[in-house]
């Protein structure tokens, strides 16, 4: 199981790039640990897998355009394809840890067109709720939720693990799928907002590093400096201008953690401007200097 400390995103589509993805078992499990020290969170990002996930310690939250959700220790959920989210460690909750199987939907359906495919796996996936939670005071999730645990505990190094792995899935996805049926009958097709701001998103991460405005955005879609502001809303709930700063905050920060760039640099390359201006607003997001939070994070590596 993997232990990212970060996930890794393609700049030029805003998709989670998952390693060890191979087409012949289009399947990862992963092990994310958030703290607020550490790695507290995933940026605004999707992927083309599905996310089955259990959280065993802390609370976790996902903001997806809809709303947010938060998920306590012992809870746990499905997150559809192609879904354009975010997550972080709830504020005042202890480290949270974080369990998650990520797989394409052919690896349950088979080979193309099969009667599987379109009989159980296309109709959740492309018509099934967005984010579906899983309690365990709720009877007809508790089933879903144990098994969903319990998955968890399957061993890469056993024999027949793969087979045994796809029989568990299948029956974790044949519970989603009674779970979610009232939803796929009336509906739950993507904002016609959803394309417009991934693409937004994307022309950000090719160009924050430069000046931008809200009408050189607007423009990159096509679409009004006052809709440009509406879907950064209905999406995200923040102006673009708002999510251009923390997005060039974020990169400045793993830029300080991961390389020995001055620091006078790291404020160029992120388009934050000139040292001062770079420190303040640093420090008003972080807490402390950009110099002071290096040390720190160097400290703490050394300890």
């Amino acid at each position: 199981m993997k232990h990212p400390q970060n996930i890794h995103i393609a700049t030029d589509s805003r998709e989670e790039i998952l390693p060890d993805f191979s087409p012949d078992f289009p399947y990862l499990a992963s092990c994310v640990e958030l703290s607020r020290q550490r790695y507290s969170g995933a940026p605004w990002h999707w992927h083309r897998t599905v996310e089955l996930f259990y959280v065993e310690t802390g609370a976790v939250e996902y903001i997806i355009p809809e709303g947010s959700f938060v998920f306590p220790a012992g809870t746990g959920g499905f997150l559809n394809a192609n879904v354009l989210h975010s997550t972080r460690i709830v504020s005042g909750s202890q480290p949270a840890v974080e369990l998650l199987h990520l797989f394409d939907p052919s690896f349950l359906a088979g080979e193309r067109g099969s009667r599987i495919e379109g009989k159980y796996i296309l109709p959740l996936a492309s018509a099934g709720p967005r984010l579906l939670s899983l309690r365990p005071e709720d009877p007809a999730q508790a089933g879903i939720l144990a098994l969903l645990r319990e998955s968890f505990t399957l061993s890469d190094g056993d024999w027949g693990y793969e087979l045994r792995l796809r029989q568990t899935l299948g029956d974790i996805w044949l519970g989603l799928f009674d779970l979610a049926r009232p939803t796929m009958e009336t509906g739950n097709a993507a904002a016609p907002s959803d394309a417009l701001i991934k693409a937004l998103l994307v022309y950000i991460h090719e160009n924050y590093a430069r000046n931008l405005s809200v009408d050189e955005l607007a423009a990159a879609v096509h679409i009004s400096r006052r809709a440009c502001f509406r879907v950064f809303r209905e999406n995200l709930r923040t102006t673009p201008l708002e999510y251009l700063r923390q997005y060039r905050l974020g990169k400045a920060r793993a830029l300080l953690e991961n390389t020995r760039l001055p620091i006078t640099q790291i404020a160029y390359e992120c388009g934050l401007g000139s040292s001062s201006y770079f420190g303040k607003t640093f420090r008003r997001a972080f807490g402390r200097t950009p110099g002071d939070y290096r040390r720190n994070w160097h400290d703490r590596d050394r300890n």
